[in-house]
């Protein structure tokens, strides 16, 4: 009962139901939302074709260790691609206060040619 609850603050209050899912030939009964059901099994088959992949490239045949490879391998990626956020976030920052910095010199500047004594020219 706690476990279930859990999920359900974790989702945001979202009621999560028992979804059956095939895992390297075994059945695995996990709480989901609806609305995540067809992101659940998209990812069960992703996670399948990887062992059946690692299986044929490793010639491993103990699941465990299968397991244990596919799941250092994800997180391994997963390292990757927030690494890559990271500096994508960064680059993006550093444009942006580059491109307030030409606008605040190109107002300034507006400011300088306007407020000139003498003829202005329109």
């Amino acid at each position: 009962m706690r476990r279930q609850s859990a999920v359900k603050q974790q989702e945001g209050g979202m009621s999560a139901q028992p979804v059956d899912i095939q895992i390297f030939g075994r059945s695995l009964r996990v709480n989901c939302p609806p609305e995540q059901r067809d992101a659940l099994n998209q990812a069960a088959e992703d996670l399948n074709q990887r062992l059946q992949d690692l299986k044929v490239r490793t010639r491993v045949t103990n699941t465990e260790q299968l397991v244990f490879i596919a799941a250092l391998n994800i997180s391994y990626e997963l390292a990757q691609e927030k690494t890559k956020t990271r500096e994508y976030a960064a680059n993006m920052e550093q444009r942006i206060r580059m491109l307030q910095q030409t606008i605040e010199q190109a107002l300034l500047d507006q400011g300088r040619i306007t407020d000139r004594p003498g003829p202005k020219f329109e």
